[in-house]
């Protein structure tokens, strides 16, 4: 990998797993999506080219194919393990909710650049783009009314839908395209608003207080739950 840590870690989704800590069934990968993306078809998972990966230049010598479908096993493995467990869940509750959580740069031109407006980069990004219209709109509203009541530490968070992403995720796809009426994945975008994208200093009082709203949303997520 030509990637320095730094370089790559400023890509990841760091601290995520603990903010859905919370959560009563949790899948945390544990895997670089410079090896795999998850959250990519399969054809386009592994990054060949800098096109494919923000820019950046992430092989000293392109991977062979080889190399490359080692990853993709991962990434068969994983839908695998997905589709069973999401089977059991809908055999066992009928219906469900997938919070699909990740997080997002706002300050790409640099550590002492401006931020990216908040118009363009809202704190909570929530993504819909796979989901089947109309039918999780009152999951969605209740979703985002709740995370723009919660008191985040004195102030409100700016939650906006499709502005950052889109949720156009694998994920998401692979939940709506498989349970069309009982599953409801929902992409949710945090803006490292929780840390210092450029130096990887997390702050933590602000991923406790994420881990803290993401707990009060999930009776406000059942009780829409209910009502489908």
């Amino acid at each position: 990998m030509n990637l320095s840590d730094p370089a790559r870690l400023r890509e990841e989704d760091p601290h995520t797993g603990r903010m859905i800590a919370a959560v009563p069934t949790r899948v945390i990968v544990h895997r670089s999506r410079f090896e795999v993306d998850l959250n990519r078809a399969r054809a386009e998972a592994v990054y060949r080219t800098p096109e494919q990966a923000w820019g950046l230049d992430v092989w000293k010598q392109p991977p062979d194919d080889r190399f490359t479908e080692r990853s993709l096993v991962l990434h068969d493995r994983f839908f695998e393990a997905m589709r069973s467990l999401l089977e059991g869940v809908e055999r066992d509750h009928g219906k469900f909710i997938l919070l699909d959580v990740h997080s997002y740069n706002h300050r790409r031109d640099g550590p002492a650049a401006p931020a990216t407006a908040v118009s363009r980069a809202p704190d909570i990004n929530i993504g819909t783009f796979s989901m089947p219209p109309g039918r999780w709109t009152h999951v969605l509203d209740a979703l985002a009314d709740t995370i723009r009541s919660f008191d985040f530490r004195g102030r409100r968070l700016e939650v906006g839908f499709d502005v950052a992403f889109q949720g156009r995720g694998a994920l998401t796809r692979f939940v709506h395209d498989n349970f069309p009426q009982t599953g409801c994945a929902i992409a949710l975008e945090v803006k490292k608003f929780f840390m210092d994208e450029w130096t990887g200093v997390c702050f933590e009082e602000e991923v406790d207080t994420l881990r803290q709203m993401i707990a009060q949303l999930l009776p406000v997520l059942r009780s829409a739950l209910s009502r489908t």
